[in-house]
C-alpha cells in the first residue's frame, strides 16, 4: 500500500506524545498532502538548495523545523508580499514541478518530553551525560576556559561563524543552552544571577540582549556568551527527528539532510 504524506503526519500526531494543538504552525506549507511518499527528508529549513538535493535523492516529503516561505504565520504562502515575489514563485513552482510536499514540525517537536530539538543538540554536543536532571537546558560540564569550550562546540557542530562575548580565559562549568531565538529576558535571567557561567544560544538580538551580556561582563561578572546562530543551534534536533521517525515509519527511506549554515567568514 502507498503511504501518503497525510498518513505520515497522522502517524507523527499519534506518536509525538503531546496533545495536538488547534492553533499551530505545524501544517503543510506546499504540495499535495495526498501525494504518495517515496522518501522523507528532515531538515532545519527547506532552502531552494535543500529542495533540489531532496528531489535528486528521491525524498519527496520534506519535514522542516523553520519556515519555508519567509514568514512565521501558519499560512506562509499567503504572507504579505509573497504572492507577487518572484523568489517565492520560483520556489513554489519547483516544489510543484517535482511533486514535493513540505510540512513544518516546530511546535510539537519542541513540546515533546523531552524537547526534541534540545535532545538532539545535547547528543551532537556530547553533553547528554552532563544534563541537569530537572532542567534539560542546564549542563554541568567539566571546568574549562571559555575559549576552550567555544572551540569544542565549534568542532562538534562545525560552526563557521560562532561569536563569543567575554574574557577567553574565564573558567566556566555550568552552561545554559537555548536553541533558536533568544530573548532579552533569557539573557537577563542567566547573566544576573550566579548559577550559570556561560550561556550558549542561537539568535539573540544584538541591540539589547547582546549588549546586556556585554555590560554584565564589564560590571565584573565572570561569565561568557557563545552565539551559534539560529539554524546551527537547532539543526541536530532535526537529525534526531529522523531517528525518531524511523521507529514507527518503515515503508520508505528516511534521511536527515542538513540545510547547512548560511554564513561564512573570510579567511
Amino acid at each position: 500500500m502507498e503511504l501518503t504524506a497525510r498518513q505520515v503526519i497522522e502517524r507523527i500526531q499519534k506518536h509525538v506524545g503531546v496533545p495536538w494543538r488547534d492553533s499551530t504552525v505545524d501544517t503543510f506549507k506546499a504540495g499535495d498532502p495526498d501525494t504518495p511518499v517515496q522518501g522523507i527528508a528532515t531538515t532545519m529549513v527547506a532552502t531552494l538548495d535543500l529542495l533540489k538535493r531532496a528531489a535528486t535523492a528521491g525524498k519527496n516529503l520534506i519535514i522542516v523545523h523553520e519556515p519555508t516561505f519567509y514568514s512565521s504565520i501558519a499560512d506562509e504562502a499567503h504572507a504579505p508580499g509573497n504572492q507577487d515575489d518572484p523568489l517565492f514563485q520560483l520556489k513554489q513552482s519547483f516544489i510543484e514541478k517535482n511533486d514535493l510536499v513540505v510540512w513544518r514540525f516546530h511546535d510539537h517537536w519542541h513540546a515533546q518530553k523531552p524537547d526534541g530539538i534540545i535532545r538532539g543538540m545535547a547528543i551532537a554536543l556530547e553533553w547528554d551525560n552532563y544534563q541537569v536532571r530537572d532542567n534539560p537546558r542546564l549542563y554541568v560540564l567539566p571546568k574549562t576556559s571559555l575559549e576552550n569550550l567555544a572551540r569544542d562546540i565549534r568542532s562538534h557542530l562545525k560552526v563557521r561563524t560562532m561569536r563569543v562575548v567575554g574574557d577567553p580565559q574565564t573558567m566556566v562549568s555550568t552552561a545554559a543552552f537555548n536553541p533558536g531565538s533568544t530573548s532579552l529576558g533569557q539573557m537577563q535571567r542567566y547573566f544576573s544571577g550566579p548559577d550559570v557561567d556561560v550561556f550558549v544560544c542561537g539568535e539573540p538580538r544584538e541591540w539589547d540582549a547582546d549588549e546586556y551580556a556585554r555590560d554584565a561582563i564589564a560590571s565584573g561578572k565572570k561569565k561568557g556568551l557563545i552565539i551559534l546562530g539560529h539554524d546551527v543551534s537547532e539543526e541536530a534536533g532535526m537529525q534526531e527527528c529522523a531517528k525518531w521517525l524511523k521507529t514507527f515509519i518503515t515503508e520508505v527511506p528516511i534521511e536527515f539532510m542538513p540545510a547547512g549554515e548560511a554564513f561564512w567568514t573570510p579567511k
